[in-house]
């Protein structure tokens, strides 16, 4: 494997005045980069939604700093799709992004190789949150309670979310079991650092799924994040759960007043994995020391609005840009982390009952 040092590490980009250091990084990168793999380096991004931020955030200014050409797909997610796209001895993806479900099943299961994470930066590099076993983490991907603060002047929690009373009007949710079960339960009045105890048991997946009934007839279910943004731009509900990125980039895009709810907010780390059998090891161990510098990872929030994981990646944003962050400090302050454990192991029958449930 290619061991880089931890510091200095590369700018996001040549400008025309590049400082020095930056430059000396970009040549070392350039000149580590050891023979030419056989074919280029592929990624798939863990949804057709992000193909664009890892495009332009990562790929290239990668391939500027290295001339290793890189092919960037996206995949639909899911251990079946996982499993055939790193498949035998040349699999169809070197890199790939992947939920924590899909990294811990896909650990266990040795489709990825061990990460050291010494070979890209050392784990004091990162937040903690962002070092596995099989993985680092690429990004945060947060969904939250979003609303329109010209409609709604105040700062909504997941009760007032469901007292359509004292509210009125549409709600919107993702149509799907993993999320909603948590918000129904802090909406029911359980602090997020009991959530999983208390849906862990029988009695608390049942108390979710009551919760959710008395909501029923004001839903309006969104399945991408695109839609999500819509339903909450054209009025078409009072308030929805959404991803984050998606609120943050519609109201820059349409100068709208949209308000995101942090507090009781979910949020997954979606995390870079090696295929185990790659031929190209050593060029995406490469790519993951440029994803991981501070400078490049502040472009996600910039330009994208989502979080990077490398420690200071939100240092130098403007408070504005900085404040949409879900990695901001501030932001993970009563935040709830998905639970990849949790969900590993109940996905499966907890998908099946919500499928039921939304059919009846």
């Amino acid at each position: 494997m290619i061991v880089f040092p931890t510091d200095p590490r590369p700018a996001p980009c040549l400008p025309r005045r590049a400082p020095v250091r930056a430059l000396l990084v970009l040549a070392l990168l350039a000149a580590t980069a050891g023979p030419a793999a056989a074919r280029e380096l592929t990624l798939a991004v863990r949804s057709p939604a992000r193909l664009a931020a890892v495009q332009k955030t990562f790929v290239a200014p990668f391939q500027t700093a290295t001339a290793i050409p890189v092919l960037a797909q996206s995949w639909p997610g899911g251990m079946p799709a996982l499993t055939t796209g790193l498949a035998g001895k040349d699999p169809a993806w070197d890199l790939v992004e992947v939920d924590g479900v899909e990294l811990r099943e896909g650990c266990d299961k040795g489709l990825f190789a061990k990460l050291d994470p010494n070979q890209i930066g050392g784990s004091a590099h990162y937040l903690p949150m962002a070092i596995s076993p099989c993985g680092i983490g690429a990004t945060v991907a947060s969904t939250a309670l979003a609303w329109d603060r010209d409609k709604f002047p105040g700062t909504p929690s997941w009760s007032d979310f469901w007292d359509e009373a004292k509210y009125p009007g549409k709600r919107g949710l993702r149509q799907g079991v993993r999320g909603n079960l948590e918000i129904a339960l802090m909406a029911d009045g359980v602090a997020p650092g009991d959530v999983y105890k208390v849906l862990s048991t029988p009695a608390g997946v049942d108390r979710a799924f009551r919760k959710l009934d008395q909501l029923r007839p004001y839903i309006v279910w969104w399945k991408t994040p695109a839609e999500a943004a819509k339903i909450l731009a054209s009025g078409g509900v009072l308030m929805t759960s959404a991803p984050t990125s998606a609120i943050a980039l519609a109201a820059r895009a349409t100068h709208r007043n949209f308000g995101i709810g942090w507090s009781g907010s979910l949020f997954d780390v979606l995390s870079w994995a090696v295929a185990k059998t790659s031929p190209n090891q050593a060029a995406a161990m490469q790519f993951l020391y440029f994803a991981g510098t501070p400078a490049i990872e502040s472009q996600l929030a910039a330009q994208f609005a989502e979080g990077g994981l490398a420690v200071g990646a939100n240092d130098d944003l403007p408070p504005a840009v900085a404040a949409d962050s879900p990695t901001l400090a501030a932001n993970l302050k009563g935040a709830l982390r998905i639970d990849d454990a949790f969900w590993s192991a109940n996905l499966v029958k907890l998908r099946q009952r919500f499928d039921a449930w939304f059919a009846h």
